[in-house]
């Protein structure tokens, strides 16, 4: 998939974020439980393709892209099962303080999202800056 089809995928998913974001609050229960339990599990699968994409392509990847990838593998897998014994408290402060922490770790997640695309862009417009020199490179006559 060419780097402009990927950027238009992105803008793509966070559009639904967003919309899925806002019809969240006038849902039953039952179904926004169903959503998470969705989410959930779109995330897991993409995070598993991603995982399987750095290891079919570790030859070609940046170390760097690989051991990061990594790591918020199991970020995520620490952050989730945190979320799922919040959830369990049924102390009413305690549900209150995991509300108010899953707040929180939405924002963040938001904003690591945000500086996410802001590498992407780096990365995007220094592939096209790499290309570009490679471009000249092979055009110049050899001595």
């Amino acid at each position: 998939m060419a780097l402009s089809d990927q950027l238009s995928k992105l803008a793509t998913r966070a559009k639904e974020l967003e919309d899925r974001a806002a019809a969240a609050k006038t849902k039953k229960k039952a179904e926004l439980e169903q959503d998470v339990k969705d989410a959930r599990a779109s995330a897991q699968s993409h995070a598993d393709s991603l995982r399987q994409h750095a290891e079919d392509s570790k030859d070609k990847l940046s170390k760097r892209w690989d051991k990061l990838q990594r790591e918020w593998n199991d970020q995520m897998e620490s952050i989730r099962k945190s979320f799922d014994k919040d959830r369990a408290a049924h102390d009413v402060k305690k549900a209150q303080r995991a509300a108010d922490s899953a707040d929180e770790d939405a924002a963040f997640a938001i904003e690591y999202a945000y500086a996410a695309i802001e590498e992407a862009e780096y990365a995007v417009l220094d592939a096209d800056l790499a290309h570009m020199e490679a471009d000249e490179l092979a055009s110049v006559p050899a001595n």
